[in-house]
């Protein structure tokens, strides 16, 4: 059950779907309100502020890029996490949403244990102030920050960042659920090579949400990325299919790994942004 009556706002111009939904998450515990135009949505968010939106995109007044443009660019419902309902067969229509600050999509038909799921992480981050990562549980936000300039008074140290490359492409033909495995089995693999190669005061979280910073010492810079590489890079099949494994071989698509290195003395890390932006240029 959901903790604390989060509040949710469902807009959806298809009553048997907004009714399931609204009966579905009122049984989890939460403090439900439906719409049917996106204009309504929008007022209702402004009179009575939600944790969340599940907004479909096609409404019959304005679409539900309209609604988000809108939410974004209000400070009373700028951050409030959007989720788009989309049709799957619509790819454009799920990377525009991205492209609005919605904080994840869901194709239709959609299971609804799923999108019981991606509500609760959303909620759950939006209230947790992104301090750590739904999916990994990995430091995230303000926590990564924090280690990060922390690292700026220092020389003492060696940053990896290990990036999961084409997730995105992952995601659209296998589905949210295999991708968050994905992301969870990569968090273990890396954790797994620290605990065997690190120290207690190496430092492992996310820079992004494919992309991981692993603060250590200069020693163990050799060993640990060896270790990550070999790991990572031969556990990429298995999470494909057997029957798509020799497809998924000869595609520019397939999930990927890179490992990059930054040392002190690499660039003039000179500010946090300065320091982020050198590591991302190592994907």
């Amino acid at each position: 059950m959901a903790e604390n009556k989060y509040k949710l706002l469902i807009v959806e111009d298809d009553l048997d779907v907004a009714d399931m939904l609204n009966a579905y998450f009122r049984v989890q515990g939460y403090e439900v309100f439906t719409v049917n135009w996106g204009e309504d949505g929008i007022r209702a968010c402004q009179a009575s502020r939600p944790d969340l939106v599940i907004l479909d995109i096609r409404l019959p007044d304005i679409d539900g890029y309209e609604v988000a443009r809108q939410l974004r660019s209000n400070r009373r419902t700028a951050d409030i996490p959007i989720i788009f309902l989309t049709e799957k067969r619509e790819r454009a229509d799920r990377l525009q949403g991205l492209e609005l600050g919605a904080d994840d999509y869901i194709t239709k038909p959609f299971d609804i244990q799923e999108l019981r799921l991606r509500v609760r992480n959303a909620v759950m981050r939006a209230r947790q102030d992104t301090l750590t990562n739904p999916v990994t549980g990995l430091a995230d936000g303000v926590l990564v920050d924090e280690h990060l300039t922390a690292c700026l008074k220092r020389s003492d140290w060696v940053m990896l960042i290990v990036s999961l490359q084409n997730l995105d492409a992952f995601r659209e033909k296998y589905g949210f659920v295999a991708s968050d495995d994905v992301l969870r089995a990569v968090s273990l693999m890396i954790q797994n090579a620290l605990r065997e190669i690190g120290g207690q005061e190496d430092f492992l979280g996310h820079l992004g949400l494919t992309d991981f910073v692993v603060v250590t010492k200069p020693e163990r810079l050799s060993a640990l990325e060896g270790r990550l590489r070999s790991r990572l890079e031969q556990s990429l099949d298995y999470f494909y299919p057997i029957k798509d494994r020799e497809q998924i071989a000869k595609s520019n698509k397939r999930l990927e790994i890179k490992v990059g290195v930054l040392k002190p003395n690499d660039e003039k890390l000179v500010s946090l942004d300065a320091l982020k932006t050198a590591l991302l240029r190592r994907r």
